[in-house]
């Protein structure tokens, strides 16, 4: 056993060099010595497996291949995704700080990759994002100042990340599939209509999209169960409203509506398409998850029913209001 100055009987010291045999008989040791210490600093086999799903999803639909499953825009969309993925994995590897940010959107990309592309490059690069999404996302930083060889962590250090990291995936895609519960919102004070209108766009672009949960508004029926989603910002295109109350209604247009300032949306049912590829609805009892909407996604194809929305600045530009008996 080797002992260094001051070492301890029974510890083995830390390496400068930073391998074995083998190691010190490849060639370039500096420049390999520099290269680990540099992948060390970083999520670097989550970036790689990003930058590997999303080639393999750009270069299914560059293939020879003489039968490709492809809905529509399929091919388009498997091009964006795979830049997206690629680009996200270079993003972990040179801002390894944006880690959690980065890892969450790879995650949902990939996920759509399914229905938007060839079934997620056929589920090769749909499951390597996955996989590289969920490292990125538990990776655990290192000081750059580190010695070559550390000391394997406690079971404890970043143990909550690691599990979360795991189970992130698994979430999002069930989410999706099943909806999940959400935590209830508190209520507001005014009182909405009987039976709240219906909203139609053709375009819904937020910022800052989050469901805040499900809370209960009151109307001159009673309660009535809604689903809270809250934003900065929200603009929206070829807007209309439509009455339901019966007898006479009321009919609202508008060429672009801007909404700004503390934006929250009571709705009793939402349906749109994501990036205008994926089609959901989502109601009280079926929200979506994740709860943070990545500030890139909008939705196509929009149809609501709206109990009540506030917000500290509404513009809107073409309106138009119609009556019928």
């Amino acid at each position: 056993m080797l002992l260094t100055g001051g070492g301890r009987a029974g510890v083995r010291p830390f390496r400068k060099d930073g391998g074995g045999p083998l190691d010190r008989r490849l060639p370039w040791p500096r420049q390999r010595r520099v290269l680990r210490r540099w992948r060390r600093t970083r999520p670097f086999w989550g970036g790689l497996l990003l930058i590997l799903g999303g080639a393999e999803l750009l270069l299914v639909p560059l293939s020879p291949l003489t039968v490709l499953v492809s809905l529509g825009l399929g091919g388009i969309a498997a091009v964006g995704i795979g830049i997206a993925l690629v680009v996200a994995g270079l993003f972990l590897w040179f801002l390894p700080h944006a880690h959690h940010y980065v890892s969450v959107n790879a995650l949902i990309l990939s996920v759509l990759s399914f229905a938007a592309t060839n079934l997620g490059g056929f589920l090769v690069g749909m499951l390597l994002g996955i996989a590289g999404s969920a490292m990125g996302f538990g990776w655990t930083p290192v000081p750059e100042d580190a010695e070559e060889d550390p000391a394997p962590p406690r079971v404890r250090d970043g143990q909550g990340t690691r599990t979360l990291a795991v189970l992130l995936p698994v979430v999002i895609v069930a989410g999706i599939v099943n909806g999940s519960p959400a935590r209830a919102a508190p209520a507001p004070s005014i009182v909405a209509a009987r039976t709240p209108p219906t909203i139609t766009t053709t375009l819904f672009a937020p910022q800052g999209f989050i469901v805040a949960g499900v809370t209960k508004i009151p109307t001159a029926d009673g309660p009535l169960k809604v689903m809270v989603l809250r934003m900065k910002a929200a603009s929206l295109t070829d807007y209309a409203l439509k009455t339901r109350d019966g007898g006479g209604e009321l009919a609202l247009g508008a060429d672009t509506l801007d909404l700004s300032g503390s934006v929250t949306l009571y709705l009793t049912k939402f349906k749109g398409c994501i990036e205008g590829l994926l089609c959901l609805t989502f109601t009280p009892d079926r929200l979506p998850v994740p709860p943070l909407v990545p500030p890139f996604v909008f939705m196509t194809d929009v149809s609501a029913e709206q109990a009540l929305v506030t917000s500290d600045s509404i513009v809107a530009g073409g309106l138009s209001l119609k009556a019928s008996a």
